[in-house]
């Protein structure tokens, strides 16, 4: 009798041991059949071989990644084209608060140039006479229909091409007109001050229509988020060298001709 109540004894004493350390009865022993060690929390890690520790540099360029950028598209060219634009931005769901446009406006060129020229022996003759007079000239590229025309200089504006023409007429230099090479182009430029990292990459997304060519870019300049309601008026600097080119005038640009972006519009101004 007294070793059967031994066995039994033992039996539950093991039975005991063993949920011990299976950690079934730390609550009610009251001590962690593992110690102060928690296994469970390092079995709960999803991958914990994956975990990195970051420098403080790449931290810092991680944070970067995450907060808002400036980004700018343009300068576009007409009006046409900023229609566009706002139009495949309107199709993505990108509004007009999301971005500031900005407006400029680019000059036009003006040129006193010759009548167009008749015969050869009157280009000859024309081209002797002004290097008589030491004034410089170059011929005309990419206009067909006022071909061959020698031009004497470029101006910023029609008044201040008349202006020349009008001094050289005083120099007995007749047959001379204002011809019109480049007509002013509106320039428009879309800022996004504050593009996070989802809208950036719509963004660069969107960049693939033709109509965002070449995309948008990192700003080149910090937006003034304040002058937001004077971006729609043309650039005074625009105006301002406008102005400053109608004034000097009489100066005779010796700079080789480039392929203009308009057909003229021409004035006579004396023959």
């Amino acid at each position: 009798m007294f070793l059967r109540a031994l066995l039994v004894f033992l039996l539950l004493i093991n039975i005991l041991f063993f949920a011990w350390t299976r950690g079934w009865l730390d609550e009610a022993a009251g001590i962690k059949a593992r110690g102060d060690s928690e296994p469970e929390r390092a079995a709960r890690q999803l991958k914990p071989e994956l975990v990195q520790v970051f420098s403080p540099q790449s931290l810092a360029a991680a944070q970067a990644q995450q907060a808002p950028s400036c980004l700018e598209l343009g300068p576009l060219q007409g009006d046409a084209a900023l229609q566009a634009v706002q139009s495949v931005l309107a199709r993505a769901g990108i509004t007009p608060t999301d971005f500031q446009p900005q407006h400029s406006e680019q000059p036009g060129v003006w040129a006193v140039a010759s009548i167009k020229l008749p015969s050869k022996d009157f280009q000859e003759r024309k081209e002797d006479t002004y290097r008589k007079m030491k004034i410089d000239f170059e011929y005309l590229q990419g206009m067909p229909a006022e071909m061959p025309s020698m031009i004497l200089s470029r101006h910023a504006s029609e008044k201040a091409a008349a202006a020349q023409v009008a001094a050289l007429d005083r120099r007995a230099l007749k047959g001379l007109r204002v011809l019109q090479l480049q007509a002013p182009v509106n320039l428009h430029t879309l800022q996004v001050p504050q593009a996070s990292p989802a809208l950036r990459a719509k963004l660069t997304e969107l960049s693939r229509d033709p109509a965002l060519a070449p995309g948008f870019k990192p700003c080149l300049a910090l937006p003034n988020v304040g002058a937001a309601a004077a971006s729609s008026a043309p650039a005074p600097s625009a105006a301002a060298s406008a102005a400053s080119a109608a004034a000097s005038g009489a100066a005779i640009a010796s700079a080789p001709a480039t392929k203009p972006a308009a057909l003229p519009g021409a004035s006579s101004a004396s023959r």
